[in-house]
């Protein structure tokens, strides 16, 4: 038997045995994504590319969950951990067949390019609802969970999962292949890094991915100073660049000159397989005498180690018998459900939610997202079996009369070319006349927030101008706020949105994957409280963000923001009202008493901050434990949150994290310990003093 072959070995020997038996051109024909076959050795050809932030991703039917930044809003670890490890059974359920049918083509692997968790420091960002939001704590916790339900506990990784994109990458979208992230040591090492640590080191995560832009002038994909942090956090999977990233290196960094050059600055630097076409001129930089065959050798041994770590030499595997029909199962779709509820944000309520059925004969349903599959999605989705729009959602829990309109069109200002601006008005208007309360489905979609985008087209799947919805849907709703019919505003976007007007309610759906009507209806009708919370900052105005292309913290999200807010981080509304009368430390575990003191049941996020005296600490206060808890009218709870000796730590000007204070306040609430959200919530945090 050959030695790779010999599953007694660790998957370290057994990776260098299987490269020490190819070829030089071989092995470095295996650090391409698409990797051929090796048919002497008994390799089969791979494609290493793959996608699922948010349900498996490209690839046929599957189950879709919210988009990642709805999955943050659930503040709930075991939630996103079990979508985790959905997703890596449908991988396998899809690759065993696969297998079987002789099919290797992209998207149809083990290794799975998610977690998105890059830090969303700016409302604009397009790709910002990839990620779990603006706390690098947040971010931790909830990429932490959704590696282990990736990749498992067993022997065997379920799938290699990878965090990505490694790091300060968070717009502009346009020019993301050129462009310099300038970022000091400081921001570094309290904002953008801390997740990418804490998922190498304490997630094991298998594989990381490299960002398009440079940062502090190396480009990521080569950059000296973040493989040494690999290094020093004890990384030993593999690193993956993101897509043609590394022909940047020549054509929009100009850091090198050629293909060839490119490929000796990424491969000498650590960078093992390539997501693109430019190691294809790895032997010719052999050849020149650029690279050295201990190099191709180097990454070829952890590319193989993963795909030995993911069972792919063994003889068998526990996850081979995983049959095709658990794919968008009943059980897996129950999931996503629960998911969907516990993401929705209710934003406001002037007491017209839960709605009264008995008061209510006909509910209008108008907006552009009202029947969108689209806006159900968010991006890197699979294709859900069964989409519930919000209008099927409504029809299918309401007795009485549905009328729906769409009223405009999602940006443009017609519906149709050969008509006037505003076309759908009028439709729109005729359906509030008859109806007793309108619920208006309004906001963006992955055609016009996500990647990359067309830099002269405003609406191209890239990033936004401002904080407002598209012109076309602005003018819609202020004409039927203007009927002064009840108007609750339902918002399907993966950012910051100020939709200006004084509705009666607003819900903030996110993209809530494909049972999101559903759960917008058990909300709407009491059949479940909201439980929500804002993963980012809900901005004001557009006009006093700082520059897109500053990458400094100052004044962006809540550690660091003093004003322009219009919804907080951690802010998010319930049909009932959860307080904290009690809080204590001890060790490194918080003691609070949580109360419903509502009439509803409801489910809340206890969520704990910690503000730092010392000269070196963020200036507001910063995230540093939260729980999830489900609360009957009356009922009290003693829950306990873990608090690591992190969260007591700042950064000075160098990037040398250690523990400067002394004296420390701990808050305890349903939200940030800010007047704002203290005004809107319509309950305080408690607090107590600690000593270190």
């Amino acid at each position: 038997m050959e030695k790779y072959l010999d599953e007694t070995l660790t998957a370290q020997e057994r990776a260098e045995a299987l490269t020490d038996a190819m070829t030089t051109e071989e092995q470095a024909s295996q650090l391409r994504y698409d990797a051929p076959a090796v048919p002497r050795l008994g390799i089969p050809e791979y494609n290493w590319w793959n996608e699922g932030i948010h349900g498996l991703a490209r690839s046929g039917i599957a189950t879709m969950f919210p988009q990642a930044i709805g999955m943050a809003a659930s503040f709930d670890e075991e939630l996103v951990q079990k979508a985790g490890e959905i997703t890596a059974t449908e991988a396998r359920a899809k690759y065993n067949v696969y297998q079987k049918f002789e099919d290797r083509d992209i998207y149809k692997g083990l290794t799975i390019w998610a977690p998105n968790i890059n830090i969303f420091r700016d409302p604009r960002w397009g790709r910002g609802h990839e990620t779990y939001g603006e706390d690098p704590f947040l971010t931790s916790q909830l990429g932490k969970a959704y590696v282990k339900g990736l990749q498992g506990s067993k022997s065997v990784l379920k799938t290699a999962a990878c965090a990505k994109h490694f790091a300060a990458h968070s717009g502009p979208e346009a020019i993301r292949h050129g462009f310099n992230a300038a970022v000091s040591d400081k921001d570094l090492e309290e904002t953008y890094l801390p997740a990418f640590e804490a998922l190498v080191k304490e997630a094991k995560v298998e594989a990381v991915m490299g960002a398009y832009n440079s940062l502090n002038g190396e480009p990521t994909c080569a950059s000296r100073f973040l493989m040494k942090k690999l290094n020093e956090w004890g990384f030993d999977g593999y690193f993956v660049s993101d897509c043609w990233a590394i022909s940047d290196f020549h054509e929009k960094h100009h850091i090198t000159s050629c293909p060839v050059e490119s490929v000796t600055l990424a491969l000498k630097s650590g960078c093992d397989v390539n997501c693109g076409c430019t190691y294809v001129h790895i032997i010719d930089a052999l050849k020149k005498g650029l690279i050295e065959k201990e190099d191709i050798r180097r990454a070829c041994i952890h590319a193989m180690r993963t795909r030995i770590r993911l069972g792919m030499f063994d003889s068998k595997t526990e996850y081979d018998n995983i049959p095709y029909e658990t794919v968008a199962s009943q059980e897996h779709e129950a999931h996503s459900l629960k998911c969907a509820e516990r993401s929705m944000v209710m934003l406001k309520n002037n007491g017209i939610l839960p709605l009264n059925e008995a008061s209510i004969k006909t509910i209008g349903v108008i907006g552009p997202n009202s029947d969108s599959r689209i806006a159900l999605e968010g991006n890197y989705c699979g294709t859900s079996d069964n989409y519930i729009t919000f209008l099927s959602g409504i029809r299918n829990r309401f007795s009485g009369r549905v009328i729906y309109a769409p009223g405009s069109h999602l940006y443009k200002d017609r519906e149709s070319t050969l008509a006037k601006e505003g076309d759908r008005i009028a439709e729109a208007l005729a359906v509030a006349e008859c109806s007793d309360v309108i619920i208006m489905c309004l906001g963006l979609d992955s055609s016009i927030e996500g990647e990359e985008g067309d830099t002269g087209n405003e609406f191209s799947s890239g990033d936004k101008n401002d904080l407002r919805l598209p012109e076309c849907q602005r003018t819609l709703l202020s004409k039927i706020i203007g009927t002064g019919k009840p108007v609750i505003v339902v918002c399907a976007a993966g950012s910051s949105i100020n939709i200006e007007e004084d509705a009666d309610a607003l819900i903030h759906a996110w993209y809530p994957g494909s049972q999101g009507g559903k759960a917008l209806a058990e909300i709407l009708f009491g059949d479940i409280s909201p439980s929500g919370k804002l993963p980012v900052t809900f901005y004001e105005k557009t006009e006093l963000l700082p520059d897109f292309t500053d990458y400094s913290m100052k004044n962006r999200t809540y550690r660091y923001v003093k004003d322009n807010v219009l919804y907080p981080f951690g802010y998010g509304l319930t049909y009932s009202k959860t307080v904290c009368n009690s809080v204590s430390f001890d060790n490194k575990t918080a003691y609070i008493e949580a109360e419903n003191i509502g009439t509803r049941h409801t489910e809340d996020v206890i969520q704990l901050y910690v503000k730092d005296y010392s000269e070196h600490s963020v200036p507001n206060y910063s995230l540093c434990g939260f729980k999830r808890v489900s609360l009957n009218p009356g009922e009290k709870i003693q829950i306990q949150i873990p608090v690591s000796q992190a969260a007591f730590t700042a950064v000075d000007e160098k990037g040398e994290r250690m523990i400067y204070g002394k004296k420390f306040t701990l808050y305890a609430g349903t939200s940030q310990p800010d007047s704002l959200s203290e005004k809107l919530n319509g309950v305080k945090c408690i607090s107590t003093d600690i000593s270190i």
